[in-house]
Protein backbone atom coordinates (compact mmCIF):
# COMPACT_ATOMS: atom_id res chain seq x y z
CA UNK A 1 0.00 0.00 0.00
CA UNK A 2 1.25 3.90 -1.03
CA UNK A 3 1.09 6.46 1.85
CA UNK A 4 1.06 9.71 0.01
CA UNK A 5 2.37 12.69 2.63
CA UNK A 6 0.93 16.44 2.20
CA UNK A 7 2.94 19.17 3.23
CA UNK A 8 0.68 21.79 5.37
CA UNK A 9 0.92 24.64 7.05
CA UNK A 10 -1.00 25.36 10.77
CA UNK A 11 -0.58 28.21 12.12
CA UNK A 12 3.13 29.32 10.64
CA UNK A 13 3.93 25.96 11.08
CA UNK A 14 4.46 23.20 8.83
CA UNK A 15 3.29 19.56 8.88
CA UNK A 16 2.70 16.15 7.35
CA UNK A 17 -0.83 14.88 6.34
CA UNK A 18 -2.06 11.67 5.41
CA UNK A 19 -3.65 12.07 2.23
CA UNK A 20 -6.72 9.59 2.26
CA UNK A 21 -6.58 7.64 -0.62
CA UNK A 22 -9.67 6.01 -2.36
CA UNK A 23 -10.63 2.38 -1.66
CA UNK A 24 -8.82 -0.09 -4.04
CA UNK A 25 -10.90 -1.74 -6.80
CA UNK A 26 -11.80 -5.22 -5.95
CA UNK A 27 -8.95 -7.77 -7.18
CA UNK A 28 -9.45 -9.10 -10.74
CA UNK A 29 -12.23 -12.04 -10.55
CA UNK A 30 -14.47 -10.43 -7.44
CA UNK A 31 -16.50 -8.60 -9.93
CA UNK A 32 -18.43 -9.45 -12.75
CA UNK A 33 -16.04 -9.21 -16.04
CA UNK A 34 -18.52 -6.60 -17.49
CA UNK A 35 -18.93 -4.75 -14.45
CA UNK A 36 -17.98 -0.79 -15.51
CA UNK A 37 -19.27 1.72 -12.84
CA UNK A 38 -20.93 4.02 -15.58
CA UNK A 39 -23.40 1.30 -16.09
CA UNK A 40 -23.71 0.59 -12.45
CA UNK A 41 -25.02 4.05 -11.59
CA UNK A 42 -27.96 3.69 -14.35
CA UNK A 43 -28.46 -0.03 -12.30
CA UNK A 44 -28.11 2.01 -9.04
CA UNK A 45 -31.00 4.55 -10.08
CA UNK A 46 -33.40 2.01 -11.54
CA UNK A 47 -33.38 -0.03 -8.44
CA UNK A 48 -34.03 2.68 -6.59
CA UNK A 49 -37.19 4.37 -8.98
CA UNK A 50 -39.01 0.46 -8.78
CA UNK A 51 -39.32 0.89 -5.15
CA UNK A 52 -43.21 2.47 -4.61
CA UNK A 53 -43.07 3.58 -1.08
CA UNK A 54 -40.80 6.36 0.12
CA UNK A 55 -39.76 4.56 3.06
CA UNK A 56 -38.67 1.33 0.88
CA UNK A 57 -36.50 4.37 -1.06
CA UNK A 58 -34.94 5.01 1.93
CA UNK A 59 -33.91 1.70 3.00
CA UNK A 60 -32.50 0.78 0.15
CA UNK A 61 -30.60 4.14 -0.10
CA UNK A 62 -29.30 3.10 3.53
CA UNK A 63 -28.32 0.10 2.28
CA UNK A 64 -26.63 1.31 -0.48
CA UNK A 65 -24.77 4.21 1.49
CA UNK A 66 -23.55 1.31 3.58
CA UNK A 67 -22.54 -1.28 1.16
CA UNK A 68 -20.87 1.91 -1.64
CA UNK A 69 -20.89 5.03 -0.32
CA UNK A 70 -18.85 6.85 -2.77
CA UNK A 71 -22.07 5.60 -5.24
CA UNK A 72 -24.52 7.01 -2.64
CA UNK A 73 -22.99 10.05 -2.99
CA UNK A 74 -22.54 10.49 -6.88
CA UNK A 75 -26.08 9.90 -7.00
CA UNK A 76 -27.28 11.91 -4.31
CA UNK A 77 -25.33 14.94 -6.18
CA UNK A 78 -26.66 14.47 -9.62
CA UNK A 79 -29.97 14.01 -8.28
CA UNK A 80 -29.87 16.46 -5.59
CA UNK A 81 -33.91 17.55 -5.62
CA UNK A 82 -35.22 13.83 -5.99
CA UNK A 83 -32.49 12.65 -3.22
CA UNK A 84 -33.14 15.35 -0.42
CA UNK A 85 -36.80 14.17 0.66
CA UNK A 86 -35.84 11.15 0.95
CA UNK A 87 -32.97 10.93 2.94
CA UNK A 88 -34.27 13.76 4.98
CA UNK A 89 -37.66 15.60 5.29
CA UNK A 90 -40.19 14.78 5.00
CA UNK A 91 -38.83 10.97 4.19
CA UNK A 92 -36.97 10.58 7.81
CA UNK A 93 -39.80 11.46 9.78
CA UNK A 94 -41.15 8.30 8.56
CA UNK A 95 -37.79 6.45 9.07
CA UNK A 96 -37.51 7.52 12.41
CA UNK A 97 -41.29 6.96 13.55
CA UNK A 98 -40.30 3.36 12.13
CA UNK A 99 -36.65 2.81 13.04
CA UNK A 100 -36.59 0.22 15.25
CA UNK A 101 -38.88 -2.01 13.13
CA UNK A 102 -36.59 -1.53 9.88
CA UNK A 103 -33.06 -1.17 11.61
CA UNK A 104 -30.74 -3.39 9.66
CA UNK A 105 -27.13 -2.40 11.34
CA UNK A 106 -26.01 0.20 13.73
CA UNK A 107 -24.86 3.34 12.42
CA UNK A 108 -23.62 6.06 14.23
CA UNK A 109 -23.22 6.69 18.23
CA UNK A 110 -25.62 5.65 21.31
CA UNK A 111 -24.67 7.16 24.26
CA UNK A 112 -27.65 6.21 27.73
CA UNK A 113 -28.32 7.54 30.75
CA UNK A 114 -27.03 4.86 31.88
CA UNK A 115 -23.31 5.50 30.67
CA UNK A 116 -22.64 8.37 32.75
CA UNK A 117 -19.41 8.12 34.40
CA UNK A 118 -18.49 6.54 31.31
CA UNK A 119 -19.04 8.64 28.66
CA UNK A 120 -15.83 9.30 27.66
CA UNK A 121 -15.03 5.60 27.21
CA UNK A 122 -17.87 5.21 25.06
CA UNK A 123 -16.95 8.06 22.46
CA UNK A 124 -13.55 6.50 22.23
CA UNK A 125 -14.90 3.51 20.80
CA UNK A 126 -15.81 5.47 17.57
CA UNK A 127 -13.38 3.67 15.13
CA UNK A 128 -12.50 6.88 13.34
CA UNK A 129 -11.43 9.38 16.01
CA UNK A 130 -9.15 11.08 13.96
CA UNK A 131 -10.68 11.99 11.30
CA UNK A 132 -13.69 13.02 13.29
CA UNK A 133 -15.31 16.80 12.21
CA UNK A 134 -18.89 17.45 12.90
CA UNK A 135 -21.40 15.42 14.69
CA UNK A 136 -24.85 16.00 15.11
CA UNK A 137 -26.42 15.09 18.46
CA UNK A 138 -30.10 14.52 19.22
CA UNK A 139 -32.06 13.15 22.24
CA UNK A 140 -35.07 12.41 20.31
CA UNK A 141 -37.07 14.32 22.43
CA UNK A 142 -38.96 16.53 19.51
CA UNK A 143 -38.43 15.34 16.23
CA UNK A 144 -39.30 17.39 13.52
CA UNK A 145 -43.20 17.83 14.19
CA UNK A 146 -43.51 14.43 15.50
CA UNK A 147 -42.58 14.66 19.48
CA UNK A 148 -40.68 12.28 21.65
CA UNK A 149 -39.23 9.48 19.71
CA UNK A 150 -36.52 8.55 21.89
CA UNK A 151 -33.83 6.59 20.30
CA UNK A 152 -35.50 6.53 16.95
CA UNK A 153 -34.52 9.70 16.52
CA UNK A 154 -30.97 8.64 15.57
CA UNK A 155 -31.88 9.00 11.35
CA UNK A 156 -32.16 12.52 11.86
CA UNK A 157 -28.65 12.59 12.97
CA UNK A 158 -27.83 10.48 10.31
CA UNK A 159 -29.99 12.42 7.28
CA UNK A 160 -28.44 15.56 8.32
CA UNK A 161 -24.78 14.20 8.49
CA UNK A 162 -25.61 12.91 4.51
CA UNK A 163 -26.56 16.08 3.51
CA UNK A 164 -23.38 17.46 4.85
CA UNK A 165 -21.48 15.34 2.48
CA UNK A 166 -23.80 15.97 0.00
CA UNK A 167 -23.91 19.76 0.54
CA UNK A 168 -20.78 20.74 1.46
CA UNK A 169 -18.15 17.90 0.77
CA UNK A 170 -17.45 16.84 4.45
CA UNK A 171 -15.50 13.40 4.31
CA UNK A 172 -18.10 10.58 5.09
CA UNK A 173 -15.16 9.29 7.33
CA UNK A 174 -15.78 12.72 9.28
CA UNK A 175 -18.73 12.57 10.06
CA UNK A 176 -20.34 10.94 13.92
CA UNK A 177 -23.87 10.50 14.24
CA UNK A 178 -24.94 10.40 17.86
CA UNK A 179 -28.19 10.05 19.89
CA UNK A 180 -28.47 10.35 23.48
CA UNK A 181 -30.61 7.92 24.72
CA UNK A 182 -32.20 9.39 28.02
CA UNK A 183 -35.48 7.01 28.45
CA UNK A 184 -38.81 8.43 26.18
CA UNK A 185 -42.50 9.75 27.47
CA UNK A 186 -43.78 8.15 24.34
CA UNK A 187 -45.83 4.90 25.44
CA UNK A 188 -46.07 3.62 22.25
CA UNK A 189 -42.77 2.95 21.74
CA UNK A 190 -41.91 2.11 26.13
CA UNK A 191 -44.31 -1.23 25.00
CA UNK A 192 -43.27 -2.06 21.84
CA UNK A 193 -40.98 -5.22 22.04
CA UNK A 194 -38.76 -3.80 19.38
CA UNK A 195 -38.19 -0.66 21.00
CA UNK A 196 -34.21 -0.30 20.53
CA UNK A 197 -34.29 2.11 23.37
CA UNK A 198 -34.29 2.05 27.12
CA UNK A 199 -37.38 1.64 28.87
CA UNK A 200 -37.86 4.18 31.07
CA UNK A 201 -39.76 7.47 30.96
CA UNK A 202 -37.28 10.63 30.68
CA UNK A 203 -35.85 12.05 33.98
CA UNK A 204 -36.59 15.42 34.80
CA UNK A 205 -34.31 18.15 33.27
CA UNK A 206 -32.86 19.27 36.42
CA UNK A 207 -31.15 15.60 36.58
CA UNK A 208 -29.53 15.54 32.98
CA UNK A 209 -27.40 18.86 33.94
CA UNK A 210 -24.01 16.34 35.07
CA UNK A 211 -24.67 13.80 32.37
CA UNK A 212 -24.47 16.89 29.67
CA UNK A 213 -21.50 18.83 31.30
CA UNK A 214 -20.05 15.30 31.09
CA UNK A 215 -20.87 14.60 27.63
CA UNK A 216 -19.66 18.18 25.97
CA UNK A 217 -16.64 17.69 28.54
CA UNK A 218 -15.62 14.32 27.08
CA UNK A 219 -16.08 15.22 23.32
CA UNK A 220 -14.19 18.10 23.65
CA UNK A 221 -11.22 16.04 24.75
CA UNK A 222 -12.16 12.63 22.74
CA UNK A 223 -12.64 14.78 19.50
CA UNK A 224 -10.36 18.39 19.40
CA UNK A 225 -11.61 19.13 16.13
CA UNK A 226 -15.46 18.34 16.44
CA UNK A 227 -17.88 20.78 15.65
CA UNK A 228 -21.25 19.91 17.22
CA UNK A 229 -24.66 20.59 15.53
CA UNK A 230 -27.96 20.27 18.32
CA UNK A 231 -31.20 18.67 17.17
CA UNK A 232 -34.69 18.29 17.76
CA UNK A 233 -34.62 19.17 21.53
CA UNK A 234 -37.59 19.72 22.96
CA UNK A 235 -37.75 23.79 23.65
CA UNK A 236 -36.84 23.64 27.22
CA UNK A 237 -33.94 21.66 26.55
CA UNK A 238 -32.89 23.32 22.92
CA UNK A 239 -32.29 27.16 24.73
CA UNK A 240 -31.00 25.83 28.37
CA UNK A 241 -27.95 23.36 26.47
CA UNK A 242 -27.36 26.28 23.85
CA UNK A 243 -27.06 28.79 26.30
CA UNK A 244 -25.06 26.45 28.74
CA UNK A 245 -22.57 25.61 26.08
CA UNK A 246 -22.36 27.72 23.04
CA UNK A 247 -19.40 29.76 24.17
CA UNK A 248 -17.45 27.15 25.62
CA UNK A 249 -17.30 24.87 22.42
CA UNK A 250 -17.79 25.22 19.07
CA UNK A 251 -21.59 24.09 18.26
CA UNK A 252 -24.72 25.46 17.39
CA UNK A 253 -28.41 24.63 17.86
CA UNK A 254 -30.35 23.58 14.11
CA UNK A 255 -33.65 24.28 15.66
CA UNK A 256 -32.95 27.51 16.66
CA UNK A 257 -30.13 29.19 14.98
CA UNK A 258 -30.38 27.25 11.22
CA UNK A 259 -33.97 27.35 11.16
CA UNK A 260 -33.71 30.83 12.05
CA UNK A 261 -30.93 31.79 9.25
CA UNK A 262 -32.42 29.81 6.58
CA UNK A 263 -35.63 31.74 7.07
CA UNK A 264 -34.41 35.26 7.32
CA UNK A 265 -32.40 34.42 4.08
CA UNK A 266 -36.12 33.72 2.16
CA UNK A 267 -37.95 36.52 4.22
CA UNK A 268 -35.41 38.93 2.94
CA UNK A 269 -35.75 38.13 -0.22
CA UNK A 270 -39.52 38.14 -0.30
CA UNK A 271 -39.52 41.24 1.97
CA UNK A 272 -38.00 42.64 -1.41
CA UNK A 273 -40.65 41.83 -3.51
CA UNK A 274 -43.35 42.62 -1.32
CA UNK A 275 -42.12 45.96 -0.71
CA UNK A 276 -41.67 46.36 -4.72
CA UNK A 277 -45.60 45.64 -4.98
CA UNK A 278 -46.59 47.66 -2.18
CA UNK A 279 -44.73 50.99 -2.21
CA UNK A 280 -43.84 50.77 1.27
CA UNK A 281 -40.32 50.24 3.08
CA UNK A 282 -38.42 47.32 3.65
CA UNK A 283 -38.63 48.74 7.26
CA UNK A 284 -42.41 48.38 7.80
CA UNK A 285 -43.07 44.98 7.50
CA UNK A 286 -44.79 43.25 10.58
CA UNK A 287 -44.44 39.55 11.35
CA UNK A 288 -46.65 37.61 12.77
CA UNK A 289 -45.58 33.83 14.28
CA UNK A 290 -47.80 31.20 14.76
CA UNK A 291 -46.08 28.79 16.90
CA UNK A 292 -43.60 29.55 19.64
CA UNK A 293 -41.36 27.09 20.89
CA UNK A 294 -37.92 26.98 20.37
CA UNK A 295 -37.91 27.12 16.29
CA UNK A 296 -40.97 29.86 16.60
CA UNK A 297 -39.16 32.08 19.37
CA UNK A 298 -35.35 31.12 17.35
CA UNK A 299 -36.98 32.28 13.86
CA UNK A 300 -37.95 35.48 15.27
CA UNK A 301 -34.81 36.62 17.24
CA UNK A 302 -32.91 35.77 13.89
CA UNK A 303 -35.49 37.99 11.84
CA UNK A 304 -34.82 40.97 14.24
CA UNK A 305 -31.62 41.40 12.24
CA UNK A 306 -33.79 41.63 9.20
CA UNK A 307 -35.25 45.39 11.08
CA UNK A 308 -31.58 46.12 12.12
CA UNK A 309 -30.49 45.89 8.74
CA UNK A 310 -32.77 48.25 7.69
CA UNK A 311 -31.59 51.01 10.63
CA UNK A 312 -33.89 49.80 12.87
CA UNK A 313 -32.87 49.73 17.09
CA UNK A 314 -33.20 46.48 18.38
CA UNK A 315 -36.05 47.16 20.60
CA UNK A 316 -37.78 48.46 17.18
CA UNK A 317 -37.21 45.08 15.38
CA UNK A 318 -38.56 43.55 18.72
CA UNK A 319 -42.09 45.80 18.02
CA UNK A 320 -42.16 44.70 14.30
CA UNK A 321 -43.09 40.86 15.65
CA UNK A 322 -46.15 39.19 16.73
CA UNK A 323 -46.14 35.61 18.08
CA UNK A 324 -49.34 33.28 18.90
CA UNK A 325 -49.33 30.19 20.42
CA UNK A 326 -52.09 27.12 21.43
CA UNK A 327 -53.76 29.71 23.74
CA UNK A 328 -53.62 32.89 21.40
CA UNK A 329 -51.79 36.42 20.89
CA UNK A 330 -48.33 36.12 23.28
CA UNK A 331 -49.12 39.50 25.84
CA UNK A 332 -48.01 40.48 29.05
CA UNK A 333 -51.40 40.66 30.58
CA UNK A 334 -52.34 36.98 29.13
CA UNK A 335 -50.99 35.68 32.60
CA UNK A 336 -47.63 33.09 33.14
CA UNK A 337 -45.55 32.55 30.36
CA UNK A 338 -42.84 30.47 29.51
CA UNK A 339 -39.61 32.25 30.20
CA UNK A 340 -38.58 32.07 26.30
CA UNK A 341 -41.82 33.80 24.94
CA UNK A 342 -41.26 36.37 27.29
CA UNK A 343 -39.24 38.29 25.07
CA UNK A 344 -42.09 39.08 22.20
CA UNK A 345 -44.34 39.22 24.45
CA UNK A 346 -46.68 42.38 23.89
CA UNK A 347 -46.81 45.22 26.08
CA UNK A 348 -49.09 47.30 24.00
CA UNK A 349 -52.14 44.92 23.94
CA UNK A 350 -54.61 44.57 27.25
CA UNK A 351 -57.74 42.87 25.71
CA UNK A 352 -59.06 40.10 26.28
CA UNK A 353 -57.29 36.60 25.21
CA UNK A 354 -57.51 36.50 21.10
CA UNK A 355 -57.60 33.09 19.84
CA UNK A 356 -58.87 33.42 16.30
CA UNK A 357 -56.25 33.62 13.89
CA UNK A 358 -57.80 35.68 11.15
CA UNK A 359 -59.21 38.10 14.62
CA UNK A 360 -55.35 38.01 14.96
CA UNK A 361 -54.28 39.10 11.62
CA UNK A 362 -57.02 42.01 11.47
CA UNK A 363 -55.92 43.56 14.22
CA UNK A 364 -51.91 43.16 13.87
CA UNK A 365 -51.76 44.18 10.10
CA UNK A 366 -48.95 41.66 9.18
CA UNK A 367 -47.31 42.08 6.22
CA UNK A 368 -46.04 38.57 6.29
CA UNK A 369 -47.42 35.47 8.60
CA UNK A 370 -45.29 32.43 9.64
CA UNK A 371 -46.34 29.09 10.84
CA UNK A 372 -44.01 26.43 13.14
CA UNK A 373 -47.25 25.43 14.65
CA UNK A 374 -47.13 21.56 13.37
CA UNK A 375 -50.82 22.52 12.80
CA UNK A 376 -52.03 20.79 9.92
CA UNK A 377 -54.27 23.25 7.92
CA UNK A 378 -53.49 26.14 9.98
CA UNK A 379 -53.51 28.64 7.38
CA UNK A 380 -56.62 28.05 5.80
CA UNK A 381 -59.09 30.06 3.32
CA UNK A 382 -59.94 32.72 5.96
CA UNK A 383 -56.63 33.60 6.92
CA UNK A 384 -55.02 33.40 3.84
CA UNK A 385 -57.74 35.41 2.12
CA UNK A 386 -57.45 38.35 5.00
CA UNK A 387 -53.71 38.14 4.61
CA UNK A 388 -54.22 38.74 0.67
CA UNK A 389 -56.48 41.53 1.46
CA UNK A 390 -54.12 43.49 3.38
CA UNK A 391 -51.18 42.99 1.05
CA UNK A 392 -50.85 43.49 -2.86
CA UNK A 393 -47.93 40.35 -2.25
CA UNK A 394 -48.63 38.57 1.11
CA UNK A 395 -45.86 36.85 2.28
CA UNK A 396 -46.61 33.22 3.58
CA UNK A 397 -44.33 30.85 5.16
CA UNK A 398 -45.90 27.62 6.00
CA UNK A 399 -42.53 26.17 7.90
CA UNK A 400 -43.75 23.01 10.10
CA UNK A 401 -42.39 20.18 8.93
CA UNK A 402 -43.35 16.82 7.47
CA UNK A 403 -45.93 17.86 4.90
CA UNK A 404 -48.56 16.40 6.65
CA UNK A 405 -48.28 19.29 9.97
CA UNK A 406 -47.38 21.59 7.05
CA UNK A 407 -50.13 24.76 8.13
CA UNK A 408 -51.15 24.68 4.38
CA UNK A 409 -50.19 23.71 1.27
CA UNK A 410 -48.53 25.92 -2.05
CA UNK A 411 -51.71 24.99 -4.02
CA UNK A 412 -53.93 26.43 -1.85
CA UNK A 413 -52.10 29.32 -0.83
CA UNK A 414 -51.95 29.66 -4.63
CA UNK A 415 -55.64 29.67 -5.13
CA UNK A 416 -56.71 31.48 -2.34
CA UNK A 417 -54.66 34.58 -2.72
CA UNK A 418 -55.23 34.54 -6.56
CA UNK A 419 -51.38 33.61 -7.70
CA UNK A 420 -49.77 36.83 -5.38
CA UNK A 421 -48.77 34.72 -2.86
CA UNK A 422 -44.87 34.54 -1.71
CA UNK A 423 -44.29 31.38 -0.32
CA UNK A 424 -41.89 29.11 1.27
CA UNK A 425 -42.40 26.03 3.35
CA UNK A 426 -40.66 23.61 5.60
CA UNK A 427 -41.35 20.71 3.23
CA UNK A 428 -41.27 20.30 -0.25
CA UNK A 429 -44.13 20.99 -2.60
CA UNK A 430 -44.63 20.65 -6.23
CA UNK A 431 -45.03 23.86 -8.67
CA UNK A 432 -48.44 25.56 -9.77
CA UNK A 433 -49.50 27.01 -13.20
CA UNK A 434 -51.92 29.67 -12.53
CA UNK A 435 -53.34 31.79 -15.06
CA UNK A 436 -50.64 30.74 -17.96
CA UNK A 437 -47.39 31.37 -15.44
CA UNK A 438 -45.88 28.92 -13.73
CA UNK A 439 -45.09 29.49 -9.92
CA UNK A 440 -42.24 27.92 -7.85
CA UNK A 441 -42.74 27.15 -4.01
CA UNK A 442 -40.07 28.21 -2.14
CA UNK A 443 -38.27 25.37 0.43
CA UNK A 444 -36.95 27.18 3.59
CA UNK A 445 -35.01 23.66 4.20
CA UNK A 446 -32.22 24.15 6.47
CA UNK A 447 -30.13 22.52 4.63
CA UNK A 448 -29.26 25.60 2.51
CA UNK A 449 -27.47 26.52 5.64
CA UNK A 450 -26.19 24.24 7.79
CA UNK A 451 -23.65 22.14 5.35
CA UNK A 452 -21.83 25.52 4.35
CA UNK A 453 -22.01 27.01 8.44
CA UNK A 454 -20.61 23.57 9.25
CA UNK A 455 -18.19 23.86 6.61
CA UNK A 456 -16.81 27.41 7.20
CA UNK A 457 -16.79 27.08 11.15
CA UNK A 458 -14.79 23.26 10.93
CA UNK A 459 -12.02 25.32 8.08
CA UNK A 460 -11.81 28.29 10.11
CA UNK A 461 -11.12 26.05 13.16
CA UNK A 462 -14.06 28.34 14.87
CA UNK A 463 -13.55 28.22 18.92
CA UNK A 464 -16.98 29.12 19.13
CA UNK A 465 -20.01 29.99 16.58
CA UNK A 466 -21.05 33.39 17.02
CA UNK A 467 -24.19 34.88 16.14
CA UNK A 468 -22.18 36.63 13.24
CA UNK A 469 -21.00 33.60 11.89
CA UNK A 470 -24.93 32.22 11.67
CA UNK A 471 -26.01 35.39 10.07
CA UNK A 472 -23.15 35.32 7.46
CA UNK A 473 -24.74 31.96 6.47
CA UNK A 474 -28.05 33.47 6.55
CA UNK A 475 -26.94 37.02 4.07
CA UNK A 476 -24.48 34.85 1.78
CA UNK A 477 -27.68 32.45 1.13
CA UNK A 478 -30.04 35.24 0.41
CA UNK A 479 -27.34 36.65 -2.04
CA UNK A 480 -26.64 33.75 -4.23
CA UNK A 481 -29.97 33.52 -6.45
CA UNK A 482 -28.92 33.88 -10.36
CA UNK A 483 -30.68 36.50 -12.64
CA UNK A 484 -32.94 33.87 -13.73
CA UNK A 485 -33.92 32.52 -10.51
CA UNK A 486 -34.48 36.13 -9.80
CA UNK A 487 -36.74 36.45 -12.51
CA UNK A 488 -38.85 33.66 -11.53
CA UNK A 489 -39.15 35.19 -8.13
CA UNK A 490 -37.68 32.18 -6.56
CA UNK A 491 -37.09 32.97 -3.00
CA UNK A 492 -34.16 30.34 -2.68
CA UNK A 493 -31.87 29.14 -5.02
CA UNK A 494 -32.30 25.57 -7.11
CA UNK A 495 -31.36 23.01 -4.97
CA UNK A 496 -29.32 21.35 -7.73
CA UNK A 497 -26.43 24.51 -6.89
CA UNK A 498 -26.17 23.39 -3.02
CA UNK A 499 -22.09 22.80 -3.53
CA UNK A 500 -21.87 26.23 -5.13
CA UNK A 501 -24.22 27.18 -2.41
CA UNK A 502 -21.98 26.41 0.40
CA UNK A 503 -18.80 26.94 -0.70
CA UNK A 504 -20.06 30.76 -0.96
CA UNK A 505 -21.41 30.32 2.60
CA UNK A 506 -18.66 29.33 4.12
CA UNK A 507 -16.27 31.67 2.92
CA UNK A 508 -18.69 34.55 4.36
CA UNK A 509 -18.93 32.01 7.80
CA UNK A 510 -15.14 32.51 7.53
CA UNK A 511 -14.91 35.57 6.98
CA UNK A 512 -16.86 36.05 9.90
CA UNK A 513 -15.43 34.12 12.38
CA UNK A 514 -12.15 35.77 11.49
CA UNK A 515 -13.82 39.35 11.96
CA UNK A 516 -14.64 38.10 15.72
CA UNK A 517 -11.83 36.83 16.46
CA UNK A 518 -12.58 33.27 17.20
CA UNK A 519 -10.59 31.61 14.36
CA UNK A 520 -7.64 29.75 15.07
CA UNK A 521 -6.88 28.97 11.24
CA UNK A 522 -5.15 32.14 11.83
CA UNK A 523 -3.22 31.38 8.46
CA UNK A 524 -6.30 31.78 6.57
CA UNK A 525 -6.85 35.66 7.16
CA UNK A 526 -3.92 36.28 4.43
CA UNK A 527 -6.13 34.81 1.52
CA UNK A 528 -8.16 37.30 -0.77
CA UNK A 529 -11.48 36.16 -1.63
CA UNK A 530 -10.92 34.22 -4.24
CA UNK A 531 -7.68 32.40 -2.87
CA UNK A 532 -10.38 31.87 0.10
CA UNK A 533 -12.92 30.29 -2.06
CA UNK A 534 -10.55 28.67 -4.32
CA UNK A 535 -9.26 27.15 -0.54
CA UNK A 536 -12.80 26.25 0.40
CA UNK A 537 -13.42 24.14 -2.66
CA UNK A 538 -10.20 22.36 -2.31
CA UNK A 539 -11.35 20.94 0.48
CA UNK A 540 -14.54 19.87 -0.60
CA UNK A 541 -14.92 15.62 -1.07
CA UNK A 542 -15.97 14.71 -4.22
CA UNK A 543 -17.15 10.87 -4.50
Amino acid sequence: MTIVLNPVWSNGVQKLKVVSQPPAKPARGLLPPAHDDEIHAHRCIQQLRSKTSPIEKYIYLSQLKDADHAMFYRLCLANMAEFTPLIYTPTVGDACLQYSHIFRRPEGLFISLKDKGNIGKILRNWPRIEEARISVVTDGSRILGLGDLGVNGMPISIGKLSLYVAGAGIRPESTVPICLDLGTDNQKFLEDPLYLGLRQRRPPMSELHDFMDEFMREMAAVFPKLLIQFEDFATDKAFAYLDAFRNRYPLFNDDIQGTGAVVLSGFLNAARLSSAASGRPLSDHRILFLGAGSAGVGVAMQLMSFFKLQGLSAEEARERIWLVDSQGLIYDGRGPLAEHKKYFSRKDYNGPPMTDLTDIINYVQPTALLGLSTTKGAFNQSVIETMSALNPRPIIFPLSNPVRLSECEFHEAVEWSQGRVLFASGSPFPEQEYNGRMLYPGQGNNMYIFPGLGLGAILSRAATVTDSMVEASSLGLANALTPDERADDLLYPRVERIREISAAIALSVIRAAQKAGVDRSTDLRALSDPELLAFVRSKMWTP
